[in-house]
């Protein structure tokens, strides 16, 4: 007997053994290396792909402010619409897992389908979603036209994008996992209104934002495929935003901007060293390899935040004593 119990703790202690490997080869580290030019294509069939999802759950969840009702959530295995509304009466969710590939609609009532993440024309893709949600009961209708992307075709067309490498889908969602808590750690400072940590597909972008609370002047727009009523919305009140988008420098960019842009904003000392401002964006950057690069990932883009949003708050002369821990 005795015997037995410990052959049987160490098989359970090799299984665990064997987990942790498989766990570590399929997961990886997180800040993994992300150059652009080697998964631009597999970004832009992504950027696709989530806008079809997105648009999904703006047609069913009512609106918030700001538009908070269309993000997707970084998860536990990809990024996830969260529990959707249907007038059906039937909740439902995707999901897009980046360990299998896939990408899962589940309804509250049980029902199940999923679809590939493989190499395909995007109008494939659409196509499947839109017969799946009928299947399941929830028919969702969506205009097809990309927003934010110039040159855009509409996503029930497009047969171009057609790219999709799983390794490279996975190191951009490992990316956003070591990304989210450290945004969701600067949030935790601040007890006015702010957004939730989340992906706006528009433009394949992790984002958040504080709000000093006053009204903002309206905002000029001029977004591709943006009538002037989405920015208007977005940028109704004063804000500093904090941001990681995939589609600057080598590997991305941190980012940083003030709406309405205060005197003496641009001007002002943004950290670490290798911050700086950029007068074509409008805002202030810090490459995603040059943090992931760095001894302390975390701390270095907690830096970055802090900085760029004092420098709002102090430049616009925020009510930082009601506004902060």
């Amino acid at each position: 007997m005795p015997e037995r119990s410990t052959c049987s703790r160490s098989k359970y202690s090799r299984a665990r053994t064997r987990d942790r490997t498989l766990q570590a080869v399929v997961s990886g580290p997180t800040w993994p290396a992300l150059p652009l030019a080697e998964w631009q294509d597999t970004r832009d069939t992504l950027q696709l792909w989530t806008q079809i999802i997105g648009k999904v759950r703006m047609a069913n969840a009512p609106l918030r402010n700001h538009w908070w009702n269309v993000p997707l959530y970084v998860s536990a295995t990809g990024l996830t619409t969260s529990l959707m509304p249907h007038p059906s009466g039937n909740s439902f969710q995707a999901d897009f897992d980046f360990r299998t590939h896939r990408l899962d609609i589940v309804t509250a009532f049980g029902q199940r389908r999923s679809v590939p993440l493989q190499s395909g024309p995007v109008a494939d893709f659409y196509a499947q979603v839109m017969q799946d949600l009928t299947d399941l009961g929830v028919a969702t209708p969506i205009w097809p036209m990309p927003v934010e992307i110039a040159d855009a075709r509409p996503l029930d067309t497009d047969t171009i994008h057609t790219a999709y490498n799983p390794d490279q889908a996975q190191r951009f969602w490992r990316a956003l996992v070591g990304i989210s808590p450290v945004f969701e750690r600067f949030q935790s400072r601040f007890v006015g209104k702010a957004s939730p940590v989340h992906l706006f597909w528009g433009g394949l972008d992790l984002a958040t934002t504080r709000f000093s609370g006053r009204p903002a002047p309206p905002h000029p727009g001029g977004a591709p495929h943006c009538g002037p009523h989405v920015m208007l919305e977005a940028y109704s009140h004063e804000v500093s935003s904090l941001g990681y988008w995939p589609g600057g420098g080598t590997e991305g960019l941190f980012y940083s901007y003030a709406y309405p842009q205060p005197d003496g904003y641009r001007e002002a000392t943004a950290r670490p060293a290798d911050a700086s401002w950029d007068e074509e964006l409008g805002e202030f950057t810090l490459s995603y390899e040059t943090v992931r690069s760095s001894a302390d990932p975390p701390g270095m883009l907690l830096e970055f935040a802090q900085s760029t949003y004092d420098a709002a708050a102090n430049t616009a002369s925020w009510d930082r004593r009601s506004l902060e821990r």
